[in-house]
């Protein structure tokens, strides 16, 4: 990573195309009683460095996802779609309130990059979304903690989407949260309810997403979620 040298811009579509620096708890102050010795991931306020990689070249290979997830990179049209399942605000959707809403995203090249990893006897699938951004982590976990449930109108659907931050794991992202999610339609018809669980970390102005998602109540694979978020974070880091 090198210092920043200029302005860095930041439902089944899935289905459909695959069927803060790490601190140390010992030596800073006020940690408490963490372990020393583990990395702690610290709020931050402002990004200073610049991942020069191209995006595309930092998410997991397929063999890195499991076994059970065969694993493929969307095209630029299939990745935008899927970012708006995960969030479940598809582009052009009405987001009631209104501040809830997810800021907008440049999909174009090297700006987000997107593998998903299916696994097709339980139609679930695991997500790695990598994105170019100058906003600190902070500021996405401030809305999602005043956003628990918001009201989306898209394409005369309604749904509603309800969001739960959590304790993310440890981790070498100098920032990092968790949340789980649901999306819920109006008609409230069986098996079309999302269920996600995510993990979202901070590298340089490299931001991390990986998101299982089901549209059953099977509780989610965090065990994969935190593998696949631990090796990318990695590959990230080294670039």
């Amino acid at each position: 990573m090198g210092a920043v040298t200029g302005p860095v811009s930041t439902k089944g579509a899935v289905l459909a195309v695959v069927s803060a620096v790490a601190v140390l708890a010992s030596t800073t102050t006020g940690c408490g009683s963490e372990t020393p010795g583990r990395p702690v991931a610290a709020q931050q306020s402002t990004i200073t460095e610049y991942v020069s990689a191209v995006l595309a070249t930092l998410l997991p290979e397929p063999s890195q996802f499991p076994a059970r997830y065969p694993a493929v990179v969307l095209p630029q049209e299939a990745a935008a779609q899927a970012v708006g399942d995960l969030t479940g605000v598809p582009r052009g959707a009405t987001v009631l309130p209104r501040d809830c809403a997810p800021p907008p995203q440049d999909f174009g090249p090297d700006r987000t990059a997107v593998a998903v990893g299916t696994d097709n006897d339980s139609r679930a699938t695991l997500t790695v979304e990598l994105t170019r951004t100058m906003v600190p982590l902070s500021v996405l976990r401030e809305q999602l903690a005043r956003c628990g449930q918001m009201r989306v109108s898209a394409t005369g659907t309604t749904t509603s989407v309800r969001t739960e931050l959590q304790d993310p794991p440890r981790t070498d992202a100098e920032e990092a949260l968790a949340l789980r999610r649901t999306v819920v339609p109006d008609a409230g018809r069986t098996g079309l309810t999302e269920s996600m669980y995510t993990l979202v970390g901070q590298v340089g102005d490299v931001r991390i997403t990986v998101t299982y998602m089901t549209f059953s109540d099977a509780e989610p694979d965090t065990a994969a979620v935190r593998e696949v978020f631990a090796t990318t974070v990695e590959k990230v880091r080294a670039a």
